[in-house]
């Protein structure tokens, strides 16, 4: 792809910028919270019509406990390798936000709950491939699409659908949003692994009789400092207690206890040691014992080969249109740690804004058609396989 070509494409997409925010808007204002599955029918919709009007053809996947997916590739069959393009429509926000967080745009930024994590990236998506349309440009590799509603509640009904399509695709880009103010692509991802630690004691009157009782609670102090220790920063590790209930009454010894664990993790082998660890815990309280369930449910996403080569290739693309690209490694989990066990992966490649889940959220709107061009010569390169 030449840089002729290139700085054409990112010419017509700049053009496009009043309808690119006009459906961002569109699709913000059609809240969609990943806990009401009924929220995700209008965005959805919205999303299968665009992807109807640049030739592809549609399905609509009903999920078990969320809002279904939108799996599309083109209508006409093309018998060659396949690319990924993969995003979520839903968002943390509950239904009503817009009422105290409501649409805006100024500034150059447009603000509102799920612009920027991860609404703008679906416009850029469909953004691409409409100028590849266009241009009448065939990709290499047939990007197929895959949009979930669960994402933001772990993608456990959506997780089979994305390794199916990971198994047999080339490659995957996801449209998350990147990482900073500067825009970095994410290149790598913690792992993310959720415990429940329940202490079984022994309930006696703290006052008649309390050498009878066994504390839950006791032990469970015990079990948080034994929890904290894990931390190590400098290897990205991190363990945090969030929640902790146990106990009835101040005059009982508490006879069980919980605490809520979350675990961050860089590499698959750190995540195979720390499980170790937090079920190699044992109690040192009398009495007690300590029912342990959990896992790191997300892998991370490491800096494979084929991912960096990718990374590479998306760098090196991002010059012929005047983008200066850096990576960087994002503390949460998305999807794309499940794709970068099975293929080359590149994450963040959404909207440049800030304030994921945070009130603040905004997109700036002049980088959306940078990156939507950034996508759309992406798609456009060669199989980077054996390079």
């Amino acid at each position: 792809m030449n840089s002729d070509v290139a700085q054409r494409i990112l010419q017509h997409l700049r053009e496009r910028m009043p309808g690119m925010i006009d459906m961002l808007i569109q699709l913000v204002r059609a809240e969609s919270p990943s806990t009401v599955p009924q929220s995700q029918d209008a965005v959805l919709s919205m999303l299968g019509e665009r992807l109807r009007r640049v030739g592809y053809k549609v399905w609509r996947l009903k999920g078990r406990n969320c809002g279904g997916h939108l799996y599309a590739r083109p209508a006409r069959r093309i018998h060659r390798p396949i690319q990924l393009l993969l995003g979520h429509c839903d968002t943390v926000w509950p239904l009503g936000t817009l009422k105290n967080m409501p649409v805006s745009l100024s500034q150059g930024m447009l603000r509102g709950p799920g612009s920027y994590d991860m609404k703008a990236g679906l416009v850029q998506m469909l953004e691409a491939l409409e100028v590849l349309r266009a241009f009448d440009l065939e990709p290499p590799l047939v990007p197929f699409v895959f949009i979930n509603s669960d994402e933001e509640i772990g993608s456990r009904d959506s997780t089979h659908y994305i390794r199916r399509l990971a198994r047999v695709a080339e490659r995957a880009m996801v449209l998350e949003p990147s990482l900073g103010l500067e825009g970095k692509l994410k290149t790598a991802r913690k792992g993310v692994g959720r415990f429940t630690v329940t202490v079984k004691g022994k309930a006696a009157h703290a006052g008649l009789n309390p050498e009878s009782g066994a504390s839950a609670i006791l032990e469970l102090s015990h079990v948080i400092q034994k929890l904290f220790a894990l931390n190590d920063p400098e290897a990205g590790i991190s363990v945090n207690v969030g929640t902790i209930d146990g106990g009835l009454s101040a005059n009982v010894i508490a006879p069980e206890s919980r605490a809520s664990v979350d675990v961050r993790v860089v590499t698959a082998d750190d995540a195979r040691k720390i499980e170790e660890r937090i079920f190699a815990l044992t109690p040192v309280t009398p009495g007690v014992s300590l029912q342990i369930e959990g896992r790191i449910g997300r892998s991370p996403m490491e800096r494979t080969p084929a991912n960096i080569v990718l990374w590479q290739a998306a760098r090196k693309i991002g010059k012929k249109i005047g983008l200066e690209l850096d990576q960087g490694l994002a503390g949460g989990g998305s999807d794309g740690n499940t794709t970068s066990l099975y293929t080359a992966t590149l994450d963040g490649m959404g909207a440049v804004g800030d304030g994921a889940h945070a009130r603040h959220e905004f997109v700036f709107c002049e980088k959306m058609a940078e990156r939507s061009a950034l996508l759309a010569l992406l798609l456009l390169t060669p199989s980077l396989t054996g390079s």
